[in-house]
């Protein structure tokens, strides 16, 4: 008689810690933030743009609560890190790239520059593990990192969120519209190009 084979994704579940929960609600939030940008897009109702302004700061405060409690407990996890970095990617880089999509940057240049934000975005993130675990092995504290944290797109999602106030949406758009070579650019897509080049930049952030 064989023993019964364990459940896979049970015994996954149970490797969790609370920290590791509340990681995945900020992935929830930016994950309900690409849709209500998605309804936005099908509907019309600027409503939806500011349900998704909200749920990517909802994924924030989630992000920072995740942190401390994994420091209270102190039973933070490799898999928890991974984690979390997937969650920001969601949350922090495709959510805010979509919505800045949904309220006008649909542009061929537009599309470019919102793709090079979310590979910016990704390459932090990447960055920051390295960093992390060369330190780590050297047995220090992180005292900075490199570039502006991906987090800080919450600014450009703020932003779009009072352009949306203002009814600057689509034709609408602050800065207006620029052709070049036959495409569609908008000038305000450059908010998403600056942060996505701060965020690979050497710039030194304090580890708080």
């Amino acid at each position: 008689m064989t023993a019964p084979r364990p459940n896979k994704p049970l015994a996954m579940i149970r490797e969790f810690h609370l920290a590791d929960w509340f990681t995945l609600a900020n992935a929830i939030c930016g994950t309900g933030a690409i849709f209500s940008t998605m309804t936005y897009l099908q509907t019309g109702e600027v409503a939806h743009v500011y349900f998704a302004s909200t749920l990517v700061f909802a994924a924030l405060v989630f992000d920072v609560l995740d942190g401390r409690i994994a420091r209270w407990r102190q039973n933070s996890s490799a898999m928890g890190k991974e984690l979390d970095s997937l969650a920001d990617v969601i949350s922090f880089g495709v959510a805010p790239a979509m919505l800045g999509y949904g309220c006008g940057l649909q542009g061929l240049y537009d599309r470019i520059i919102l793709a090079y934000f979310v590979a910016c975005g990704v390459s932090r993130l990447a960055r920051y593990n390295v960093t992390t675990e060369e330190m780590s092995e050297g047995g220090d504290k992180v005292k900075y990192f490199e570039g502006t944290p991906i987090p800080t797109s919450l600014l450009i999602v703020g932003l779009l969120a009072l352009a949306a106030s203002f009814g600057a949406l689509h034709q609408d758009l602050w800065f207006g519209e620029v052709r070049l070579a036959g495409f569609k650019f908008h000038p305000l897509v450059l908010i998403f190009a600056i942060s996505g080049s701060l965020m690979i930049s050497r710039i030194r952030i304090p580890k708080i």
